[in-house]
C-alpha cells in the first residue's frame, strides 16, 4: 500500500542520556559507582533528596554504623544505576529505594535487611 509510504528506521541513542555523552564519561560513571561510600543519596540536591540523606545519616547513627554518605549529583553516574526517579538511596552497589522521601525508621529497617 503506497498510500503510508516507508517508514524510516528510529536511531536509537547508544545510551541513557540520548547521547549527550561520550564513552569516556560513561566509563567513570561506571567507576564512580563501585567508588567511595557504600551508602548513596542519588539525587541533584534538591529538598526532598537533602532530606532523604539526612534520615539515612541518622538512621546509619541509630544502628551504630558508619555514617559516611556519598551525595551523587551528576546525573551521568545517577543514570548508571539505571534510576530515573531521584530521589534514590543505594546501599553496597544496590539501589533499595526510588523516587520517594525514606523516614528514618524506613532506612533504618532497609539497612537492616540489606546488611542482616
Amino acid at each position: 500500500m503506497a498510500l503510508f509510504g516507508k517508514k524510516t528506521p528510529k536511531e536509537e541513542a547508544p545510551c541513557c542520556c540520548s547521547g549527550k555523552c561520550d564513552a569516556e564519561c560513561m566509563a567513570k560513571a561506571e567507576t564512580a559507582k563501585s567508588e567511595g561510600a557504600s551508602v548513596k543519596v542519588l539525587g541533584s540536591g534538591c529538598a526532598k533528596c537533602n532530606q532523604l540523606e539526612a534520615a539515612t545519616k541518622a538512621a546509619l547513627t541509630q544502628l551504630g554504623m558508619d555514617p559516611t554518605i556519598d551525595h551523587v549529583r551528576d546525573f551521568a553516574e545517577i543514570a548508571a544505576y539505571g534510576v530515573m526517579t531521584t530521589p534514590a538511596l543505594v546501599v553496597d552497589g544496590k539501589v533499595v529505594s526510588y523516587g520517594k522521601v525514606l523516614k528514618t525508621e524506613e532506612v533504618a529497617a532497609i539497612l537492616k535487611k540489606v546488611r542482616g
